[in-house]
């Protein structure tokens, strides 16, 4: 019925279209920031609304797009500064790890501490068996004068 008053190929009725854009602009008109709201003509005339809101809409269209630019170049400079910060830490990460040469230097630094420390504890070890060897000889040398007076 209604495909026979109106055939797929030809235009809407200009009532039709004037509700159309009327309801895109009612659809619209909330998602809108206050200067573009601001920037659509009010004019009672509707051929006025039309083209303001026309204006409006392919201005929303280009601040989208810039937008989505901006928004794709800082998503880039993000990634390329977290590229960079993360081989900075792994620089880091290479510099605290010392070297096979530095691992060894280490290595023989604390065998000769250990080295030190033994001889050490090895020096008193001997002082005190030289300690005892001196008390036995005293002991022995008295048990053999008292045997001597026997």
């Amino acid at each position: 019925m209604d495909q026979q008053q109106h055939p797929v190929d030809s235009p809407l009725p200009k009532e039709d279209m004037v509700g159309c854009v009327m309801a895109l602009e009612a659809a619209l008109l909330p998602c809108l920031p206050a200067r573009e709201l601001q920037a659509i003509d009010r004019s009672p005339h509707p051929s006025h609304q039309n083209a303001g809101l026309l204006r409006t809409v392919i201005h929303v269209f280009a601040d989208l797009e810039a937008l989505q630019v901006d928004v794709e170049r800082h998503a880039r400079d993000f990634m390329e500064a977290a590229k960079k910060l993360q081989l900075y830490f792994i620089g880091l990460q290479r510099e605290d790890q010392p070297t096979k040469a530095e691992k060894l230097q280490k290595e023989i630094a604390m065998m000769e501490e250990e080295l030190k420390a033994k001889n050490e504890l090895i020096k008193k070890q001997e002082r005190m068996i030289q300690g005892w060897r001196k008390e036995l000889e005293d002991q022995l040398e008295r048990h053999n004068t008292e045997l001597e007076r026997v």
